[in-house]
């Protein structure tokens, strides 16, 4: 396996170590995902995890690799051994949130305080926003992975790293990106009607991804998954839902048009249009 070497984040000084791995498993203490949990997921406390490499890195966050695993009292094999993509925000001072006016319009929080601050961009302000924007992908993939849509199992989140299913395979090998991809034309146009009723469904619901292209969307074995989600939209609720859910289908349709399968985006956006707002 090749992995950038990581240096935003460290095992060395916690206290506590385990006889094997970099920590214990960091499953207590953490928001878990939606139940029923697949069988894979590792929740015994007595697990241990070790940092494998970066797999991405990003404005907001990078993610890397995470090795989970339970290991057998006599010494042998693990019980149970998995991998996990672990998502780590960066701190509010780093977080490149200028996109955040249009993006959060329709959010709320509770207090009048935190509003204030959010608009006026101060210090707590920042930091009341740099969590809203973590928490709200984790509670968008526990949402959306229930409803059966194709994204990332949210293993767990502590507000600062979130654990969730690694796509790839066994070995640590991530699923490329679709835009580095050269499907056929039969599994082309399979893989733009996975994504047409992936985004249909969405809007069903009054949903928009809000930053979607060809490296927001992973092909694993034929099968696309959907990543990056803090900024997903209210269609309705937000002014600029529309704007947002247009660049989506606009942005989507201009790839596959470039790889040979002719798609018209203004009919892909009236559809998805028509679907958020059959709610209403």
């Amino acid at each position: 396996m090749q992995f950038q070497e990581h240096t935003s984040f460290s095992f060395d000084s916690l206290p506590d170590a385990p006889p094997e791995g970099e920590r214990w498993s960091t499953w207590d203490g953490s928001m878990h995902g939606p139940k029923p949990r697949p069988d894979w997921v590792i929740t015994e406390l007595g697990a241990v995890e070790s940092d494998l490499g970066v797999l991405k890195t990003g404005k907001e966050a990078d993610v890397h690799l995470v090795r989970r695993w339970l290991p057998a009292e006599d010494g042998g094999a693990p019980v149970a051994d998995t991998l996990f993509a672990a998502k780590r925000y960066r701190s509010h001072e780093h977080k490149m949130f200028h996109r955040d006016s249009a993006y959060v319009d329709g959010r709320r929080v509770r207090r009048s305080r935190e509003m204030r601050a959010m608009k006026n961009k101060t210090h707590f302000g920042r930091e009341v926003l740099g969590a809203q924007w973590a928490g709200a992908e984790f509670d968008a993939l526990g949402k959306l992975w229930a409803m059966g849509l194709p994204v990332p199992y949210p293993v767990q989140f502590d507000g600062i790293e979130m654990l969730m299913e690694f796509i790839g395979t066994p070995d640590g090998q991530a699923a490329p990106r679709l835009a580095q991809t050269r499907p056929g034309p039969g599994l082309l146009a399979d893989l733009f009607e996975q994504l047409r009723e992936t985004m249909l469904e969405l809007a069903l619901h009054g949903w928009a991804h809000g930053d979607l292209s060809p490296y927001n969307v992973l092909l694993h074995e034929e099968r696309l998954v959907l990543i990056d989600w803090p900024q997903i939209v209210d269609i309705i609720g937000n002014p600029h839902g529309p704007e947002f859910l247009e660049r989506d289908a606009r942005n989507m349709s201009d790839w596959f048009t470039r790889r040979g399968l002719e798609v018209d985006s203004g009919e892909l956006f009236g559809d998805l249009m028509a679907a958020a707002t059959s709610r209403w």
